[in-house]
C-alpha cells in the first residue's frame, strides 16, 4: 500500500519531561526547543561464520543505544528557570523513579518517549558573531521507550 502524505514538517513540535516509575500521566512541556538530537539502536554483529563459508556470516546482537541526546534550547531567562526546573524534578525523584522526555509531532498518532537523565548542572552557551543565543543540553540515555499513547501537555 502506498503512502498518500507527502511527509510531516518538524513545525510544532513540543517537547517535555516527566518523573516516574512507569509513563507518567502529565508531562511539562520545554519551550524555546530548537533542535532535538536523535536517539538510535545500533546492532553490534557477531560472526557465525565457519570454516567451510566463503564469505563471512553474521547475526545481529546486544543492541546499543545513544549516549546521549542533544537538545538545543534558545536560551533566556525564563528556558533557564525551566531547566532548573528540570534539574530540581531530576534531583528530587523518589526510588525506581526517572526521567521521561516526550516528543509530539502534529500529524502523528502517537507520541515518541525515551528515560534519560539531564546534565548535572546547566552548561555555558558557547557563543558565536550574529548567531542564535542557544544551549545545549547533552541527555544522558537510559531507554528508548518508543511511540505510544500521547500525553497532553
Amino acid at each position: 500500500m502506498a503512502v498518500n502524505e507527502m511527509g510531516l514538517s518538524t513545525l510544532g513540535i513540543t517537547f517535555g519531561y516527566a518523573v516516574g516509575s512507569t509513563k507518567p500521566a502529565s508531562f511539562t512541556q520545554l519551550d524555546r526547543i530548537s533542535s532535538i538530537g536523535e536517539f538510535s539502536v545500533t546492532n553490534e554483529t557477531i560472526d557465525v561464520s565457519c570454516l567451510e563459508d566463503l564469505t563471512s556470516k553474521f547475526v545481529r546482537g546486544r543492541g546499543t543505544t545513544s549516549d546521549s541526546i542533544p537538545i538545543v534550547v534558545n536560551w533566556t531567562d525564563e528556558t533557564e528557570d525551566q531547566w532548573e526546573d528540570v534539574l530540581a524534578a531530576y534531583n528530587s525523584r523518589g526510588s525506581g523513579e526517572t526521567m521521561w522526555w516526550e516528543i509530539i509531532v502534529p500529524g502523528m498518532t502517537k507520541a515518541a518517549f525515551f528515560k534519560a537523565q539531564p546534565p548535572t548542572a546547566l552548561p555555558i552557551p558557547s557563543i558565536e558573531q550574529n548567531g542564535a543565543f542557544t544551549n545545549t543540553m547533552n541527555l544522558v540515555a537510559e531507554d528508548l521507550v518508543g511511540w505510544d499513547t500521547k500525553v497532553a501537555f
